[in-house]
């Protein structure tokens, strides 16, 4: 078991750097998405640009698990250090690539440090503050998620029309550096580790099934259809692996992912809730800036901007979140938080193209203050009461699961709205008179996001698209209430437990 020995002058270096580590690997989920439209104009490679996304959500979301256990075995250092340097070395020859190819393959690198980087960082901080402190911390890091998740697209948009599309990757550079220097030079940790066999087989297992489930996910409905003998194939073989990853687990010495953990109800319930609210999360990231776009008119930039209600909601919620973890009960603070959650996607599902901008920052501010509540209080009741060599392990599973949600999440919504959208779009162009038959007349939909094509859609085309639009995201927002009202339910299986201040005291559940 690893011994801290930061000092005291030194933790708020340690925790400078990972707050900057974090900001740096949340907001590179995002921020790529607002410039992919110029890079795929810049490369080319239109048929290809869904692999810049899922290179990286693959690799990352296939390394947090063996990172999280490997730093229990070796040292969190080195593997944080490891990760960053990786993550680093993809940024830059993403800001160098001369084909969506190229970029696709950075990407994978650059994702294979991400998948370090977070789970490591949450971790450290359990190591190097006692309970009574931990709320608080996971509390700033959690708000730092949060409003990372959300800067994404704003900070995406203006350095694309500003400075260059590049700068995405070049901005993570100075940034990561300092975060480097204050890690190396401030975060010490004990050598005295005890030596474990590597579960090489669980973790093969393991990223086989990731990968081929991210495979099928990304691929499904847009390359392939979904009873394609491909997407067949694959999600065949993830079935097949992961069957295999857990008789392989139950076996192991040194399991990647120890399945007894789920055996403890309040990390069960932790690990479900992350899944949940990582899904639903997402499609709020996603479809507000599109209904702003599509409904209001206006710049990508303009449309990441709406999201900055929500992101100092979540900030509130998170810091509260964290704050009340050592007076109360965990299941307690995450009851304010489902509620929040849930009225506010309630009245986000009630959005019109009729709706007042300020009804729609009040909605954003309420559905962002309880999620907020999860980006603190998650990570510490994933790793309440564990050893120490228990962790990485616990904190990696949870960050795993808060990403495969958000990777779900946007696949079936994004399925469901466009269904929707086009039904809608059908029906009513069917109700306007000389349009029928002139359908191919009628511009592409996605074409009322462009402010200066906006202006030549005829009034009575561009009202219908718009409602369309603005129809098919609002029951967008209904649907993502039944993963909420789940989640309701879940909390309540988390029990009494909360932070206690003395070592003798047991989890309470």
């Amino acid at each position: 078991m690893k011994r801290v020995e930061t000092s005291k002058s030194n933790i708020k270096l340690v925790v400078a750097g990972l707050l900057l580590a974090i900001f740096m690997s949340a907001i590179d989920n995002t921020i790529v998405a607002t410039a992919m439209g110029t890079i795929v104009s810049d490369l080319g490679g239109f048929d290809k640009f869904v692999w810049v996304t899922s290179a990286y959500m693959i690799t990352t979301m296939a390394g947090m698990p063996i990172f999280g256990k490997l730093s229990d075995m070796y040292g969190r250092k080195r593997f944080f250090i490891f990760g960053l340097t990786v993550f680093l070395l993809g940024s830059i020859l993403c800001g160098f690539s001369q084909s969506i190819e190229q970029l696709s393959v950075f990407r994978a690198i650059q994702g294979i440090g991400g998948g370090a980087l977070m789970p490591i960082a949450f971790t450290i901080i359990f190591d190097i503050f006692p309970p009574e402190n931990r709320g608080k911390m996971t509390g700033l890091l959690g708000a730092v998620f949060g409003a990372a998740s959300v800067v994404g697209p704003l900070l995406g948009a203006y350095i694309t029309d500003y400075v260059g599309w590049e700068w995405i990757f070049y901005i993570n550079v100075p940034i990561g550096i300092v975060s480097f220097l204050l890690i190396v030079r401030s975060y010490h940790e004990s050598k005295q580790l005890v030596k474990q066999k590597i579960d090489w087989w669980g973790a093969s297992t393991l990223v086989i099934a990731v990968i081929s489930l991210m495979f099928a996910l990304e691929l499904g409905g847009k390359e392939y259809a979904w009873n394609s003998s491909l997407i067949i194939l694959l999600f065949a073989v993830f079935a097949v692996c992961f069957i295999a990853f857990f008789f392989i687990e139950l076996k192991a010495k040194e399991p990647i992912l120890p399945f007894w953990l789920f055996k403890r109800r309040l990390f069960a319930a932790s690990q479900i809730l992350a899944f949940l609210y990582g899904g639903t999360f997402i499609v709020l990231t996603v479809y507000i800036p599109i209904f702003v776009q599509a409904v209001y008119g206006g710049s990508a930039t303009n449309a990441g901007l709406v999201l900055t209600p929500m992101m100092l909601g979540s900030v509130v919620g998170s810091s509260i979140g964290g704050i009340f973890s050592t007076k109360t009960s965990y299941r307690n603070l995450m009851i304010i938080s489902v509620i929040s959650y849930f009225a506010g996607m309630f009245m986000l599902s009630t959005l019109t193209p009729d709706i007042a901008r300020a009804f729609l920052t009040m909605f954003m501010i309420i559905v962002g203050f309880g999620m907020g509540f999860s980006f603190s209080l998650l990570p510490i009741s994933t790793v309440h009461n564990l050893e120490p060599r228990f962790r990485g392990t616990a904190n990696s599973t949870n960050q795993f699961l808060r990403s495969l949600g958000m990777t779900l999440g946007i696949t079936i919504f994004g399925t469901i709205q466009g269904n929707i959208f086009t039904s809608k779009l059908t029906d009513n162009l069917k109700g306007l008179e000389g349009v029928t038959a002139n359908l191919a007349n009628i511009p592409d939909p996605q074409e009322i996001f462009n402010a200066d094509v906006r202006t030549t859609i005829p009034a009575e085309v561009l009202d219908v698209i718009v409602n369309a639009m603005s129809t098919s995201i609002s029951h967008i927002f209904l649907f993502a209430l039944v993963p909420i009202g789940i989640a309701a339910i879940v909390v309540i299986f988390m029990g009494k437990a909360r932070i206690t201040l003395n070592k003798s005291s047991t989890e309470n559940e």
